[in-house]
């Protein structure tokens, strides 16, 4: 599979180009120049097909001959070591679980994958190389888990100061050894930004070699496919119709989900659930893409007002905002309607959403009401972190009804190690060429 600039078509390269590359030297993201199809048979017989596999199929045409067929199983095998369960919440109404995985976060999936194949890549190249990721919360505990002791791999996490929960916080900065985290006096777009820029500056790319793992990678935006894959293995045989509401910051989730939908996998529709940065919502009535300043909010990793991979979704229906109508859905909720979400499931259903899932529930919840009552149509809203990852900003109510896990609370006594930095560039830019 080779991959084009979104910036320019005429600008491709391989798979590992693309993955060591992280974004295109035009600033444009990378997109595989075909999408290939789903076997009818292996989506007929999903539900009797093992995990794995299911990921291999998936995955496998976008990796091509680039690694062996031994090692991208066993970079699978990895990625997947924890489960995805499907939780039945109320009616025909489900959450699939993401955060089972080692830092309680969806991105484990991602940053995972994109761990395995940067490492085969670089297996004999003695050169180090900088993992640069900015983080508005979850992605950057799961990209410090991935590269954690990764050999001639270093990795620099930028995130906004105040702005990423305690636990997030901790996940963050307590691993050190490989890993550095920068602490940004500004917003997860501001943080975005410095390290965009970062992939164009010839000068630094000359005294060190970069690369990112936020979703603009494609290492790191495709292995999402997999959760839509195994979602539709488990409720297939019951619901021939799924909805999925996916919380959607970046939206490199979603587009993943889209992108299995194009692929073939029977999804009868996206809701793109958002929180006050409201962008997409914006643009999906208007048709005018107007990004503000991003607002700072309960579900913190979804604090994006200029969404990187929506561009990828836009190409995925060829531009075209009527035919992307049809597929997609998405709704803009405010903390207070987050918070009393969370009170309202938990003292009607007993399950515990965290701020993110609460505005993938209400995404679904609303856009079930105006499609009308279906049974055969079951409602997936995607759980995409541990509750409590937001025990410190839950609802008083919650606060000591959250479990922490085991594994967890040993991560509340370590120290915080962190870099602080203005928002510009250019000191990011001394820091990456002073260490």
């Amino acid at each position: 599979m080779k991959y084009f600039s979104l910036q320019n078509k005429q600008h491709v390269v391989s798979f590992e180009e693309a993955v060591v590359q992280g974004l295109a030297p035009d600033k444009g993201l990378y997109f595989p120049e075909r999408i290939p199809a789903f076997d009818k048979a292996f989506l007929h017989d999903i539900v009797h097909k093992n995990d794995l596999d299911i990921a291999y199929a998936a995955i496998q045409p976008f990796v091509g001959e680039e690694i062996p067929e031994a090692t991208l199983k066993q970079i699978i095998a990895d990625t997947l070591s924890f489960p995805f369960p499907v939780e039945k919440v109320e009616g025909n109404v489900y959450s699939l679980e993401l955060f089972h995985g080692p830092t309680l976060a969806f991105k484990d999936v991602g940053a995972r994958f994109m761990a395995g194949c940067l490492g085969y890549f670089r297996r004999n190249d003695s050169r180090p190389v900088t993992v640069l990721v900015a983080t508005s919360g979850d992605t950057g505990g799961a990209v410090a888990n991935g590269f954690y002791n990764v050999p001639g791999v270093r990795v620099v996490i930028l995130y906004p100061s105040g702005k990423v929960s305690t636990l997030q916080e901790k996940q963050l900065t307590t691993l050190n050894g490989n890993i550095t985290a920068l602490e940004i006096d500004g917003t997860f777009d501001d943080c975005q930004k410095m390290v965009k820029t970062a992939f164009l500056d010839e000068a630094l790319q000359s005294h060190i070699m970069l690369t990112s793992a936020n979703s603009i990678n494609v290492a790191r935006w495709l292995p999402q496919m997999f959760y839509y894959l195994l979602a539709y293995k488990q409720l297939s045989a019951a619901h021939p119709d799924i909805v999925f509401s996916v919380p959607s910051g970046n939206f490199g989730n979603i587009c993943a989900g889209m992108m299995a939908a194009a692929m073939g996998l029977p999804v009868k529709h996206f809701v793109a659930s958002t929180n006050v940065n409201d962008t997409v919502p914006r643009f999906m009535q208007t048709g005018a893409y107007t990004p503000g300043k991003a607002t700072a909010t309960l579900s913190n990793a979804m604090d994006v007002a200029d969404p990187s991979n929506f561009i990828r979704i836009l190409e995925l229906f060829a531009n075209s905002l009527p035919a992307l109508k049809e597929k997609l859905t998405s709704i803009s909720f405010n903390d207070k309607d987050t918070a009393a979400t969370m009170e309202q499931v938990w003292k009607d259903y007993q399950y515990m959403l965290d701020p993110h899932g609460a505005v993938g529930y209400l995404g679904l919840k609303q856009y079930l009401q105006t499609a009308g009552p279906d049974t055969a149509t079951a409602g997936v809203f995607l759980e995409t972190a541990h509750p409590v990852k937001f025990a410190d900003t839950a609802p008083a109510s919650l606060q000591d009804k959250i479990v922490t896990p085991d594994r967890v609370q040993s991560l509340y006594d370590l120290e915080k190690q962190s870099v602080q930095l203005p928002a510009e560039y250019d000191a990011l830019k001394q820091w990456l060429m002073a260490n």
